[in-house]
């Protein structure tokens, strides 16, 4: 994958310029394509209209910002080691406003929107978009069973909700998959890589956007369930079927909670069909198969799925505002506030 040029210069101006509060009325004017748990995604009205802008202002100086991008590009390694499909992007790192920051910017091909998974579903009929959603399932094989195969030597972190994937080739107005399916993942800028057991990202940098009076919170109850999840299959399957709710698409949950549980009931028995699909050299040799351990995988309830979307509904919702409220605190004593924060999010 053929990195991509990325005018530096051009993004520190911009980053110079910008309003967080307001970032259409920037000095560059910006446009708010996306939000992240600590990053928001922009079009640039005077950048590349090919390209997508992700910022992450979350980084007390370069060498941690530098140790942070040194850590994205391992994970991509492994990730195109794996064999997925990634969006090409560039990640890259300078000081913020007068020196009181460190950002970094994840530069990548700019998408169209509606080839993306969560929008891609209300274009696609039940079936299809079962299609879809099993096709993702295959992406997880893949992840999970080199984890599998390499526990406790290297193992990576994934996020695999409808959001970070695009459906190559999708023509909405028709109404249909593309055949062959081919996913692309593009969510990559919070690179969770574990070598020898051991995370290789400091957490902390998902409290840095939080507001100091739930920090502290946050650190105890709440940071190591952020990270470790999304190592563990049963947990990100949980994830995946509970963003239908937010999708408006509950009725297609009972359907791929049926296909997710027999597909993973024996996650260390895969079939060849599953097997086939997994790229060459990492399970050449028959013997490969046997080296699985069985991750933890009981049957997910569909009980169980409607309770984590309505916990996580709520987490976000009390997280959001607390953030509001902090922002106000910011401006009320004149001090900067170098995040973005979403508006209303529809669930």
């Amino acid at each position: 994958m053929e990195p991509l040029p990325v005018d530096v210069a051009f993004l520190q101006e911009f980053e110079q310029g910008l309003n967080p509060s307001k970032p259409e009325q920037s000095k560059i004017p910006a446009q708010v394509l996306g939000y992240g748990e600590i990053s928001t995604v922009f079009s640039i009205d005077a950048g590349d209209g090919q390209l997508a802008y992700k910022r992450i202002p979350s980084f007390k100086n370069m060498a941690e910002a530098t140790d942070y991008v040194t850590l994205y590009n391992d994970c991509m390694a492994v990730f195109a080691e794996i064999g997925l499909d990634m969006v090409p992007g560039k990640m890259v790192a300078f000081a913020g406003v007068n020196g009181r920051y460190t950002v970094i910017y994840l530069v990548q091909k700019k998408l169209d929107p509606l080839t993306i998974a969560n929008k891609a579903i209300h274009q696609l009929d039940a079936a299809q978009a079962i299609a879809l959603i099993t096709g993702i399932f295959d992406e997880f094989d893949k992840v999970f069973a080199f984890n599998a195969q390499n526990q406790g030597k290297i193992e990576v972190g994934f996020d695999g909700q409808l959001s970070n994937w695009a459906v190559t080739e999708f023509a909405a107005e028709n109404g249909n998959l593309p055949e062959p399916l081919n996913l692309v993942y593009f969510d990559t800028s919070s690179p969770l890589l574990r070598r020898n057991g051991v995370e290789q990202l400091d957490a902390e940098i998902f409290l840095r956007n939080a507001p100091s009076f739930l920090a502290w919170l946050l650190r105890v109850f709440y940071l190591d369930e952020v990270v470790t999840r999304y190592y563990d299959l049963r947990k990100v399957t949980i994830d995946l079927l509970a963003n239908l709710y937010k999708e408006q698409k509950a009725e297609l949950v009972p359907d791929l909670l049926k296909i997710a549980n027999e597909r993973w009931a024996h996650f260390d028995k895969l079939s060849d069909r599953d097997f086939d699909k997994l790229s060459d050299p990492t399970f050449d040799k028959l013997s490969d198969r046997n080296k699985l351990s069985k991750p933890d995988f009981p049957p997910i309830t569909l009980q169980e799925i409607e309770s984590y979307y309505r916990e996580d509904a709520f987490i976000w919702r009390f997280y959001l505002s607390a953030r509001r409220f902090d922002r106000w605190l910011h401006h009320l004593l004149r001090k900067p506030y170098p995040y973005i924060l979403p508006g209303n999010i529809k669930r």
